[in-house]
Formats: structure tokens, C-alpha cells, sequence
């Protein structure tokens, strides 16, 4: 019932949100016919409307695999100064970004970063004015340290994936979490030691952001669960 539930709401967010263009329902055939895990059409336009609702100039992604989330941002960027930075550890993949940026228009607008992206956005000056993380989850605490400084007061912070898909591991996630705010260092321990590594960068990462009085944080269940983090100060 909860994944029926969960269906029909992304149906419904789908049908309200703006529609794909040609090249956008192509990378999602593909996603598709391949199993190539993506963001989906409901994510991808709520990560252009926070770029436009920040007014974005540069956007920096850890993890851009074939390209898709980087589609939705470049149509929020301006054409004349607006900057992208792609990174993949899979060369074949950031090609694929690349052809897909270039039939859209956007290539100008991108830089093709291939190796770590950590290592990537320590060697890049800021500032980011958004910011998606959608790497191996156990980086994303790190992929934050490396950012942070760079993102400008108004800046967004944007991480998929924050809500486990299993039902056993999103209680553990919430137990992890809420251990973490009562200061239950032993019960996060415990609950830690018996979670999946992905269910524990999750939970590092959204207690190190949430406790970060420059950033406001919050969370919400599109796709597979985004955390959206607001620069406040």
C-alpha cells in the first residue's frame, strides 16, 4: 500500500511539473531500458526550480552519471556567464552527458570533470550558488566538508537519496537520526552497527548538515527522498 501510495503521489507530482523536452524523455527511455538509476522528471524540475529561486550562476554536482540532473539545471542557468561543473568516475558515462548537453543546447554552459568528485570540488573556487550531491552515499559527508565554504549565503545544498528505499532501513535511518538529536551516542552506536553503509552516510551526512547553524535543513519525500540545505548565515 505504501509503495502504491508513493506511485500515485509521484504520478501526480509528474502531471503538475513542467513537461520534459524531447531530449529529457529520451534520457528517460534510456534510464528505462537500461536500469540506469536517475532522479526521475518529478526531482529533475524541483532541483531547476530551486536553481531559478536562486537566482543560480554556477551550480556544482558530485556525481552526474549520463547527465540527466544536469539537463533540468542548465535551462535554469543564463546563457551568458552561467556555469555547470559535471563530474563522473565513468568516462563513458560523462560522454554521454556531454552529447546530451550539446543537444540541448547547454554544452557552453558545462564543464566535464572525469576522476573523484571530492578531490574535484576541493580544486575548484567558489562560489556555487546550488549545489547537488548524488554520490556513493558514505561521500557525502566529505562531498559537504569540500563544498561548504563555497556556497554563498542564499546558496542551496541538494542531496538525493535521503530517505531509504527499504522500509527496515528507513526505520534504522530515523532511529539514527534521532539518536543523534538526543545526544544517544551508544543507541546510535548500536543502531550504526546494524544498518547498510549507504543507510549510515545518509545518517552522518543529515546529522553533520543538520547541526551546521550556517545551514537550515529539510527534507522531503520526492523521488527517493531529497535534503534540501539553505544557507542561512
Amino acid at each position: 500500500m505504501v509503495d502504491v501510495l508513493a506511485a500515485e503521489i509521484s504520478r501526480f507530482v509528474r502531471a503538475v511539473g513542467p513537461e520534459p523536452d524531447e531530449t529529457l524523455v529520451e534520457m528517460d527511455r534510456f534510464a528505462e531500458e537500461h536500469g540506469f538509476p536517475h532522479v526521475g522528471p518529478e526531482v529533475g524540475a524541483f532541483l531547476r526550480f530551486v536553481a531559478r529561486l536562486s537566482d543560480a550562476e554556477r551550480i556544482f554536482e558530485f556525481g552526474s552519471g549520463y547527465g540527466y540532473s544536469a539537463y533540468w539545471f542548465a535551462d535554469a542557468l543564463p546563457d551568458d556567464g552561467g556555469e555547470i561543473v559535471l563530474t563522473e568516475v565513468d568516462e563513458d558515462e560523462l560522454e554521454q552527458a556531454r552529447e546530451y548537453m550539446a543537444a540541448g543546447g547547454y554544452d557552453a554552459l558545462a564543464q566535464y570533470e572525469l576522476g573523484d568528485a571530492v578531490e574535484t570540488a576541493e580544486r575548484y573556487d567558489g562560489p556555487f550558488d546550488v549545489v547537488l550531491i548524488d554520490i556513493q552515499k558514505h561521500q557525502y559527508k566529505d562531498a559537504f566538508e569540500a563544498i561548504r565554504s563555497k556556497v554563498p549565503v542564499g546558496g542551496v545544498i541538494v542531496a538525493d537519496n535521503a530517505i531509504s528505499a527499504s522500509v527496515i532501513e528507513f526505520e534504522k535511518l530515523l532511529d539514527m537520526v534521532e539518536a543523534a538529536q538526543a545526544d544517544d551516542d551508544a543507541a546510535r552506536r548500536v543502531i550504526e552497527a546494524e544498518s547498510n553503509e549507504h543507510t549510515r552516510g545518509i545518517a552522518d551526512y543529515l546529522e553533520r548538515v543538520s547541526a551546521d547553524p550556517a545551514f537550515e535543513t529539510v527534507v522531503t519525500p520526492l523521488g527517493e527522498g531529497i535534503a534540501v540545505s539553505y544557507r542561512v548565515e
